[in-house]
């Protein structure tokens, strides 16, 4: 094992999927993956855990090929959080500081944070990211760093992030029952955004919409900050339901034509039959279909566009729309998007970083490598472990009986 290098772990804990992304950190920073996998979740509806034992299990049994890849032995992670519960709110402060030739040091900005998050926030809810957007020395506003300026009185204007402390209790609990410890929850779109954004859209302006099985998320940034984040309850499992109940057939057939079939166009002029199954069996008129499915579509983008327009950004976008998540894979997609939100939509791709990052180089791997990035450039680095991973050894007392159970009854015996 490299003494020089680091491990960290992005894992993305969804309703339909989970998805882990491990890399390596080098003492220069550079950072290259060297495990991935991806699983069906279960326990979730919407975001939020339903149960602790499903999304504990579903963590267990995906991360076991992750770290047999990777040679590491996750035990802690940043992990991605999502449900409607989510939400950003703009909060101010202001504290005194001193005479005018006091210099702003660490602890006047921790300070002037309590005051503008303290009292702002509901008790019940957890914030996950207080994000300054703008500080002001003595009426002169439009600074972004105020460390080592003089002023006699500090304002700040930040945007929190939070969302229901029930939730973050219950995902923080739900991992450590797979053994691993969550050191951060960061919401789903704004991890996808540190994966596929670079500074430059960051600045002009841009949207991150994380289109999920269940649930689509929308992440605002404009002049390098992260101005607004919102959760809407639907997602690309909508759609294969509608088909599923429209069609009369299993969700497994709607989902085969959904992604075989639809394109994001709508143009077919014919009401051409899709054949699907063993010898094609089952055959559906596309039109109908395809109504189907646009009448969903319509209602999702319909309530993404109502977000950016509650938030001031409708249309005032110039770098436009990044999808990311698996809803992104539908073909054609963006064409769809962009007639939709009236603005450019581009589909994300993770950044290329080293190692086999090319094998998750893909929408729906957004959210695990943005949290992999994100822990990697927090400078809070788990040591270095050689060992086996747990899951290989790992003996359960029976055939088929859950691991976790037989180690939790060994050392209640203690």
């Amino acid at each position: 094992m490299d003494e020089n290098k680091h491990f960290v772990t992005g894992l993305d804990v969804g309703t339909e999927n989970v998805r882990a992304v491990i890399a390596s950190v080098n003492k220069s920073g550079e950072i290259a993956i060297v495990g991935f996998n991806e699983g069906k979740s279960a326990g979730m509806r919407k975001g939020v855990p339903a149960n602790l034992a499903g999304p504990a299990g579903a963590i267990d049994k995906m991360l076991g090929d992750a770290e047999r890849m990777g040679g590491y032995d996750v035990r802690s992670a940043y992990v991605s959080i999502n449900g409607s519960t989510v939400i950003s709110t703009h909060t101010e402060g202001m504290i005194a500081v001193g005479t005018v030739e006091h210099e702003i040091n660490d602890e006047d900005l921790d300070r002037v944070e309590d005051v503008a998050v303290s009292g702002r926030i509901p008790a019940n809810r957890d914030a996950l990211d207080v994000v300054p957007l703008e500080y002001a020395l003595d009426g002169q506003g439009g600074i972004k760093n105020p460390l080592g300026m003089s002023g006699a009185r500090l304002e700040m204007r930040a945007n929190v992030i939070s969302a229901l402390t029930p939730n973050c209790e219950n995902l923080k609990k739900a991992t450590m029952a797979a053994d691993v410890e969550a050191l951060r929850l960061v919401p789903s779109p704004v991890a996808a955004a540190k994966a596929v954004l670079n500074e430059k859209q960051k600045e002009n302006g841009v949207a991150v919409v994380d289109f999920g099985a269940t649930t689509t998320g929308i992440a605002v940034y404009e002049e390098g900050d992260l101005q607004y984040v919102g959760v809407i309850p639907v997602g690309s499992n909508n759609i294969t339901n509608d088909l599923a109940i429209v069609l009369a057939i299993d969700p497994d057939l709607a989902e085969e034509i959904k992604t075989r079939f639809i394109t994001g166009d709508f143009d077919s002029e014919k009401s051409i039959a899709i054949k699907v199954g063993k010898n094609g069996e089952r055959t559906f008129d596309r039109k109908e279909v395809e109504a189907v499915v646009k009448a969903r579509l319509d209602e999702i983008f319909a309530e993404i566009r109502k977000k950016l327009k509650s938030a001031h950004y409708d249309q005032r976008l110039p770098e436009g729309i990044i999808l990311t998540g698996g809803g992104a894979k539908m073909r054609d997609i963006d064409i769809f998007a962009k007639q939709a939100l009236e603005a450019s939509v581009k589909i994300g791709i993770p950044v290329a970083l080293g190692g086999v990052a090319e094998s998750v180089a893909r929408p729906e791997f957004a959210v695990a490598v943005g949290l992999a990035i994100i822990a990697a450039e927090s400078g809070d680095l788990p040591p270095v472990s050689g060992k086996k991973s747990k899951k290989q050894s790992k003996k359960p007392s029976a055939p088929g009986a859950n691991p976790f159970t037989f180690i939790k009854k060994l050392f209640s015996k203690f």
